[in-house]
Order: C-alpha cells, then structure tokens, then sequence
C-alpha cells in the first residue's frame, strides 16, 4: 500500500513539476567558478537552486556568494527597460528615444567641446569580447582618447609590477594544479578565504602535504588562521617588510647564483642597495619583529620550492607597484619562478580582472596588452579595425584622473559600463560632485546604483545568466561563459548597446556583430602576436578543453601553464629587479595627534564590490546589513568606544558612521571597514586622492583617521 502512494504521488510531482538546467559561471569573484541554475516549477510558482559544475579552476565548489547570486538577477528592482531623467525622476523610454537621446548628446558635445570631452568608463566585470569592444567603441566610434575602467583600483599595481619585472602580466606564472606541491607559500595583503573562498583547497592541500605557510597583514583574518607564522605589519609598510625578508636571504645566502646572473638584471644593485639597510629600522618601520622576520625568511629561502601571492593589502598602494615588485625580488634572488611548483600569483578580485585589462579598456592599451603609443602596435589594430593609424587617438589618463578631467570641465561626457564609481572611487564626494557637473552622462548597469542616479540615461544591461562571452579567470584561464536564460523585458546585452550606440553615431560598419561569438573572432586576430595572445583560441576549443591558459599563439597551441621556463618577455629575456626604498618617495599619509590611527579597508564574505548586486541578495544581505568598525580592545578603551555603538569615522577629507566591532584580531594603532556600503556609509569618502605614480592606483589601505562615539 505505500509503494502505491509513493508511486501516486511522485506521479502526480510529476504532472506538477518541471526542471529547467541553465549552464553560466558566477559573476564575482576572479575564481569564475562554473554553475548551474535549475529553474523548478511547481505548479504557480518557480524555485531557483544553484549546484556547482567540476571544471579545472574550481573542482565543482562554490561558494556562498554564487549559490546566492540567482537573487540579485530576480529582484524586482532589476531594470528591464531604459529610463530617462525628466525634471528629476527617471521615467520610462523606448529603446528607440534612448538612442536618439544619446546620438544628439553625444554629437553636439564633440562638436562643442571636442572629441576627447567623451569619456569611457568601463568595467572588469564584462567579459573579454565586451571590454574589446567597449576599447574599440571608445577610440573608433567615439574618437576619444578618455578611456579607463575600475579595474585600475584593483589590479593596476600587480599588472605594472609584472610587466615591469617579467615583460609580461599574467596574473598566475603558473596554474593553480602547482600550489599543493609547493613547500612554502607567503600570502601578501591577501584574504582568499573571504574573498576567493573556493580556491582555499588548494592551500589547504599544499599545507597537509607540508608546506610552511607565511600570511602577512595587520588583521587576523580567517586566511591567517590558515598560516604557520602571521606577520601583522603597519598598513601600508609591505615594500620595508620585503626589504627586511630580502635582506636575510641574502645574509643567509639563500641565493640562486646560477639563476640570477642568468636570468636578471639588477641583482647586485638590489643586493647593495638591501645590505645598506637595518634591520632594526625595519623593525620601527613596520612594527613586525625581527625574529618575526628573520624566521619568514629562512622558511621562504631554504626552502627549494616557494610561490608568493599578492592581493590588494600590498596592491592598493601608493607604492603599490613598488612594494609588488619588491616580493618579486625574493622570487628572483631565491630562483623560484620558472620552475615546477614556484612562481607569483597576483589574485585578482573581480571576475574579469585579468580579461579586461588585456584587450583595449586601459588608458594606455589596445588588444593584445599592446601599448597604444608603440607605432607598430597602432598599425596593427588599425589595420584590424580597418581605419587609417592616424585615426587612433593617443593615450588617455587613469580613472581618478578622468574624474579630475571632469570637475576641470575637459570631460563633459561619459559612457559609465556596469560599474558604481561614486562608491568605488578614492575622495568620493569629490568624484560625485564632479559627476553632477557633466553635461550628459549615460549609465548602462543591472540597477539604478548610487552613480546611475547621477544618470540623465540608464541602459538595462543582462546579468551573468544571460550574457554569454569569455572570461579570463584568476589563473590566466580563458573559459566560455555559456549564459542561455532569457533577458528579461526589453533588456539588452553590453555588446548589443555598444553597437547600438555605434550603429546611430554612423560607424555601423565597424560594429556589424550579431553575436558575441564573432567578437571573439576578431579579438582572436587583434590579440595575435601580442603579450596576451588569444589568436589559438575558440569557443569549439574552449567547449571541449574547459579553458586554455593564454598565451596560446596557434589553434594546435595547447595553452601556457607556466611561464618563464626559459625567458622572461623583456627583448634580453631577463627579468629587471629593481630597487625599493624602504619609505616610498610619495610619502603616505602619517597619523597624527588630531587624526591618530590607520584606517584600511577590506571585504566581507557575503558582499563584493560596491554591494549593488549582492545588497539585493537576501541571502547575502542578511548576514551583513549594514558596514562595521573593527577596532582593537585597548584602542577603544582609549577612545571610549562599545562594542556594537554607532561611531563616527573622520579624515582630513569627510566623516561616515558606522557600527563598531571590538575584536582582538587588529593591530592597536589600525582600524578596519569594509568598502561594500554607500551614502553616509562610504568608507571611500575618507581616502585621499594620492596616486601611486607609475600605476595610478589609490592608496586605499593608508588613512589617517579618528573614531568618535555617537551620543
């Protein structure tokens, strides 16, 4: 009998029930790990379940955020058709209107102002055929030499420091099958446990076959849990500490001879330079014992394999590259990078912060990680996009740079591509302010984010379910994003808009895809024989290899898993040490009487970025629903501040109020928030604008600030 009504009801199930299979990968973090979304239907209603897919970079994991991630692509508050600003509100427009709106805009402000008053800010958050697309749309369509994107924030200082030391910026020299068999890793400013949780197994398999693990940041994180020795260094002292771990190698005699004079250039003036210096100043400078430091650096040194990654604690500096390219100086000196299980990991925070810095959204690049102000590089792309060399513009300026443009009034235009500047930007009421002085601005996003309301047009832009195109994942793994879920209302993909927008400015010709596979195509040829060469790559290949590992020259090219085998990309094929102050020349901000601490800044888990997709996550939004303070015991004793009180935070540049948390796990003399919230919960309203000078990354993890309670 209840075989029967088993049977009975999971027949009736049946009637009652369908099961929808949508293949995608996950829009956050650089991971890109591959997913499923089964769209379930059960009788008036639909559910949504997310499972991961095994694949290469992965394994099938996921993780909180990209099980979650569905949420945001059905929220009410998604847009699904254009709006314009009238008399204040946005109101609904067709396609149609939005267009002509933008066509005369766009065309009396060149004619006014010039071609370079358009700006274009992009995203690394797009997949490769729409960063190429959003390059050649900036420099073809719109003749304008302003172009930049958000992943300058990010990732700027990692890829200037590679390309100045290696030749070339890829973000792995190696896959990540490699990071288990190493006998010694150093995670520099990095916190991949909240930040990239699903490639921790590969840690934690390198630390149950052994391997010394060495974390350095000021804050207990769950990834220094993680470490056998955690170093917890003054914000913004990374490139001292890594003289100081330099200096012992090379006391100790740690030192790869053979590889050095091989292989390098510069050694024996880094060497001169690092033995000049005192520990014991070290010491001061970034508040890391010396013992500390000595026992980090035999480990490292002694070891016969090693990899060190970086992430943005080191990155997002104003000696950034500086301090990058120091920790690449042990790698050289000691020999491990090249070789089996040694090498350097710049982990990449957003999705497509690899992709989208390689094919043309850069200020000073086009496809290929080409040089925009290299002639034969100019003629090639020229020959490609089929316009005469003269026609490109010439190189642009940084993101921040462009919003300074802005408030100067030499940008009166801007072409804003899924990303919340307003939020992300350093000294955030200045670019906010700058923004409301454009004469027109368009914003194409999924939300009406915090920059999109300065908008006077919003584009409905689709989601990663929907989006189908490549992305280039944390390991330099080019893999096919195979979106298939309907765009919902009058919803449109990014490279559908940009050609669009081409199409009514007249360049039709130079924008006649019909899908985002023929971009690929032409972004093949446009890259080949570049640093970043994709010409050996397909969607046929990437659908039966699960991804290739570029550079990948040739269609029976397998793909590059490690690089620097035999050559670095300098013409000499050596890599270029270089030597690094243990003061940048740019000096950071100092804390004083009236401003006593530092404040760096960080991410939570359940949140990424600005927050404007995961702050529509329930689910996500639940576990932290608003910003926080962390904040030593001692000092808020001192400063007279409870736990779980609202605090204000001042800079010499605003103020914001947040909610404080009284934890052990910081440096005394540091406080920590988040960077996810917006409005009066900014913490970008307090950084300074300071550049650092080779990159033009922000100094996001060095504010002198002070902490008040809130009666």
């Amino acid at each position: 009998m209840t075989e029967l009504l088993l049977k009975y009801f999971r027949t009736k199930q049946q009637k009652v029930e369908s099961e929808t299979k949508y293949t995608t990968q996950c829009p956050f973090c650089s991971m890109q790990c591959k997913m499923q979304l089964l769209e379930q239907s059960i009788v008036s209603r639909k559910k949504y379940v997310t499972i991961g897919m095994n694949n290469p970079t992965s394994e099938g994991r996921l993780c909180m955020k990209g099980m979650n991630a569905h949420q945001h692509s059905f929220h009410r508050d998604r847009l699904k058709y254009p709006l314009r600003k009238i008399n204040g509100e946005f109101v609904r427009i067709s396609w149609e209107e939005a267009l002509e709106t933008i066509k005369q805009s766009v065309t009396s402000i060149q004619a006014e102002d010039g071609d370079d008053a358009m700006a274009v800010y992009g995203s690394a958050s797009i997949t490769n055929e729409e960063a190429y697309l959003l390059g050649k749309f900036a420099r073809v369509a719109l003749k304008t030499r302003h172009i930049d994107y958000n992943g300058r924030l990010c990732m700027s200082a990692a890829a200037s420091a590679g390309s100045q030391t290696f030749g070339m910026d890829r973000g792995f020299t190696n896959s990540l099958s490699e990071i288990p068999l190493t006998r010694t890793i150093i995670l520099a400013g990095t916190n991949i446990a909240e930040c990239q949780p699903t490639i921790m197994p590969y840690f934690e398999k390198a630390k149950e076959n052994g391997a010394y693990i060495i974390a350095i940041d000021p804050r207990e994180t769950a990834t220094t849990k993680m470490a056998d020795l955690h170093l917890m260094p003054k914000p913004g002292t990374d490139a001292a500490l890594a003289n100081g771990l330099l200096k012992v190698i090379l006391e100790a005699n740690y030192v790869d001879e053979r590889f050095v004079r091989e292989r390098a250039n510069g050694f024996e003036e880094v060497k001169k330079h690092v033995m000049s210096l005192h520990l014991e100043e070290i010491e001061e400078i970034t508040g890391v014992p010396i013992e500390y430091i000595r026992k980090a650096a035999v480990k490292f040194g002694k070891e016969e394999t090693g990899m060190i990654f970086t992430a943005r604690g080191v990155e997002q500096q104003t000696d950034g590259v500086m301090a990058v390219r120091n920790f690449l100086n042990i790698l050289i000196t000691t020999g491990k990078i090249g070789k089996p299980n040694c090498g350097y990991g710049a982990i990449t925070g957003q999705g497509n912060g690899q992709g989208a810095r390689e094919h043309g959204q850069k200020a000073d690049q086009l496809p290929g990680y080409r040089l925009i102000e290299n002639e034969e590089h100019r003629e090639y792309i020229a020959s490609i996009w089929g316009i005469e060399k003269g026609e490109l513009p010439g190189k642009g300026v940084s993101a921040y740079e462009m919003m300074e443009k802005v408030d100067l009034g030499e940008i009166t235009g801007m072409f804003l591509m899924c990303s919340n500047p307003v939020v992300s930007n350093p000294n955030a009421h200045f670019v906010k302010n700058a923004l409301k002085k454009l004469k027109f601005l368009v914003a194409v996003d999924l939300f009406v984010s915090e920059t999109a309301r300065l908008a006077d047009i919003i584009l409905p832009a689709s989601s990663y379910l929907e989006d189908e195109g490549t992305m280039t994942n944390v390991e330099g793994r080019v893999i096919l994003r195979e979106a298939s879920y309907p765009c919902p209302g009058e919803v449109k993909h990014d490279w559908q808009i940009i050609c669009e927008i081409a199409r009514v400015l007249g360049k039709e010709k130079f924008f006649p895809y019909t899908s985002a596979e023929e971009i690929f195509e032409e972004l093949r040829r446009a890259s080949r024989g570049g640093k970043a060469d994709y010409y050996g790559i397909t969607y046929d290949r990437l659908r039966k290899e699960e991804g290739i590992l570029w550079p990948c020259p040739a269609l029976e090219h397998k793909g590059t898993k490690r690089l620097f085998e035999t050559s670095f990309a300098h013409l000499d094929g050596k890599a270029d040490m270089a030597v690094v102050p243990n003061r940048p020349i740019l000096a950071k901000e100092q804390v004083s009487e009236e401003f006593p601490l530092y404040l760096t800044t960080g991410r939570v888990m359940s949140h990424y970025l600005t927050g404007v997709q995961t702050r529509k996550s329930p689910a996500l939004a639940a576990r932290n629903v608003e910003s926080f303070l962390e904040i030593h015991p001692s000092t808020a004793k001192k400063f007279r501040i409870r736990d779980q009180t609202l605090v204000q935070i001042e800079s010499r540049r605003g103020s914001i109020i947040v909610r404080s948390k009284v934890t052990e796990t910081i440096r005394p003399d540091t406080v920590f928030v988040p960077f996810h919230w917006a409005d009066t919960q900014n913490v970008n309203l307090l950084v300074s604008k300071d550049l650092d000078p080779i990159c033009k990354m922000p100094g996001f993890k060095v504010t002198a600030v002070k902490v008040t309670p809130v009666h």
